[in-house]
């Protein structure tokens, strides 16, 4: 089972590797990525594209965002009775990462 955050996602800072995201801030607690355990880009649904996207390719690419579903920790405690799984976004039109999903 997993939780959707809000429509676009709750506002976090990331601070991102090589390989993707290695930990995240939300709110005042630190996050550490254990393991990636997938990525994938995601494009917004058609009917919540705006009316430039309609015309072409480029307008689509730039609203497309990447999607990292990670292992994390609160810093600070045991990796292997606290880590949850995470779906963190980055979207480079908006310039931001958000929170997408809290999977139970």
């Amino acid at each position: 089972m997993s939780r959707v955050l809000g429509g676009v996602g709750e506002e976090v800072q990331v601070e991102r590797g090589p390989l993707g995201p290695v930990q995240f801030w939300r709110g005042q607690s630190r996050y550490v990525v254990g393991e990636l355990l997938d990525s994938w880009v995601e494009t917004a649904p058609w009917w919540q594209r705006g009316a430039e996207a309609v015309g072409g390719a480029s307008a689509e690419l730039v609203a497309n965002r990447e999607v990292w579903r990670v292992e994390a920790v609160r810093a600070g405690r045991s990796r292997m009775s606290f880590a949850g799984v995470f779906d963190l976004s980055w979207s480079s039109s908006e310039n931001r990462w958000a929170l997408v999903r809290v999977h139970d």
